[in-house]
């Protein structure tokens, strides 16, 4: 019987030297080919540090999910962290790719909005991601205001809002500009937007994150990501750019300003108003414009100099999520107009 044991667990052993080599040369190969050899060290973690660490992923302990992976609060050598796992079945070739991609793009992110690599385990099948500590609840979380399994739900004044919306907009616009080939996000999503213990936004979930090759301007290919933020152009010709992320932004930015879900079947009496940025749209032109605004904000004073304010918001909202990418400005710009809307803002 302990013969029997003792070849379970030399077989457990070499199961993880085959992961550890197989995955680590999987790794280094994806990071250089993504950035020329230049990256942020990241540290090991064994299996059972990462499980123990979240209590054997405890579903208790889940921050965020998405159709690949759980994110876990976790404590690990005395600190908080944050764990990513994705899915790892037999089938699960894309969780593999997914899981690569957010450790090559993570790995070179320098962003005090970008949530942070630590490290990574790579005795698993898939390997396990471990970043700081974002446990504090995320955008949907704390914007949707009519659901009720909402645990983090607090009313956001306009300060946080167009505070959070300045800080994302800086982090996209160093994903397009601050590396010698622009990354087109692809993931922004209220659910992929994680908040700290300072409640300083995170972006998150860097599983459809491409570069833009050299010598092009655009990347062609399978149209991805949630429906309601992704550009028309896009879904109809398969072309995606710097421009497609300005596009999910500009519906972001709606759902700051309303406190809305991007989809809701139970939003007016047609079809095109279930859509968020539909029903923006039609509010906006019917002269309706208060009351599409999140009624926490219509409590707050409104005064005439806030009211304008919430106007050039929406507007800038709506010139991101043109129908065309030409009519769209570029997320430097859009930085910069919501850095003049957060420092002009009076807080009442």
């Amino acid at each position: 019987m302990s013969c029997f044991f003792k070849t379970i667990k030399d077989s457990e052993k070499v199961n993880k030297t085959d992961f550890l080599m197989k995955n680590g040369e999987n790794f280094l190969e994806k990071l250089i080919t993504s950035c020329n050899g230049k990256y942020n060290p990241i540290r090991s973690y064994s299996a059972e540090e990462v499980k123990e660490a979240t209590n054997n992923y405890d579903i208790q302990k889940v921050i965020t999910s998405d159709a690949s992976y759980e994110l876990y609060k976790g404590l690990l050598r005395g600190r908080w962290i944050s764990v990513m796992k994705f899915g790892d079945t037999p089938t699960s070739s894309d969780a593999y790719e997914y899981c690569y991609n957010n450790i090559v793009f993570a790995s070179q992110m320098s962003h005090k909005n970008i949530l942070r690599l630590i490290g990574c385990c790579l005795e698993t099948r898939i390997p396990i991601l471990v970043f700081e500590p974002v446990e504090y609840g995320t955008l949907a979380d704390r914007t949707y205001n009519n659901d009720p399994w909402q645990p983090y739900f607090v009313p956001l004044l306009l300060t946080q809002r167009l505070k959070i919306a300045m800080e994302l907009a800086n982090a996209l616009a160093y994903f397009h500009v601050g590396f010698s080939r622009p990354i087109v996000f692809r993931t922004i999503n209220p659910i992929n937007i994680l908040f700290d213990e300072q409640n300083v936004a995170k972006l998150s979930d860097f599983t459809l994150s491409e570069s833009i090759p050299e010598g092009e301007t655009h990347i062609k290919g399978w149209v991805a990501g949630t429906m309601g933020l992704i550009a028309p152009d896009y879904m109809r010709t398969g072309i995606c750019n710097e421009q497609s992320d300005v596009y999910s932004f500009g519906v972001l930015l709606l759902v700051l300003l309303t406190g809305q879900k991007i989809y809701d079947p139970s939003r007016g009496e047609t079809g095109g108003d279930y859509w968020l940025l539909l029903h923006v749209k039609k509010c906006n032109e019917n002269n309706r414009f208060i009351e599409m605004i999140d009624p926490f904000i219509v409590r707050q004073v409104l005064c005439a100099r806030k009211v304008q304010q919430l106007q050039a918001f929406t507007n800038l909202a709506l010139k991101c999520a043109s129908e065309s990418p030409n009519d769209r400005p570029t997320m430097v710009d859009v930085a910069k107009q919501l850095r003049q809307l957060y420092l002009n803002h009076e807080p009442i």
